[in-house]
């Protein structure tokens, strides 16, 4: 689980990065990246979530 964490919080680096270059300086790929970010901060927020239950049982 410490592992999906970690994960997690370099995939919010990255779209954080991203997202902020994109609204700051209006770069258009960066926008690319933070969306691609974002849906995989999705993906591992939903794999946590299902982890986080399994640990509770």
């Amino acid at each position: 689980m410490k592992e999906l964490v970690a994960k997690i919080n370099e995939q919010y680096e990255v779209f954080a990065v991203n997202a902020a270059a994109q609204v700051e300086k209006g770069n258009k790929a960066a926008g690319t990246r933070a969306r691609k970010a974002a849906l995989e901060l999705s993906k591992l927020m939903k794999e946590f979530r299902k982890e986080s239950v399994e640990a509770t049982k």
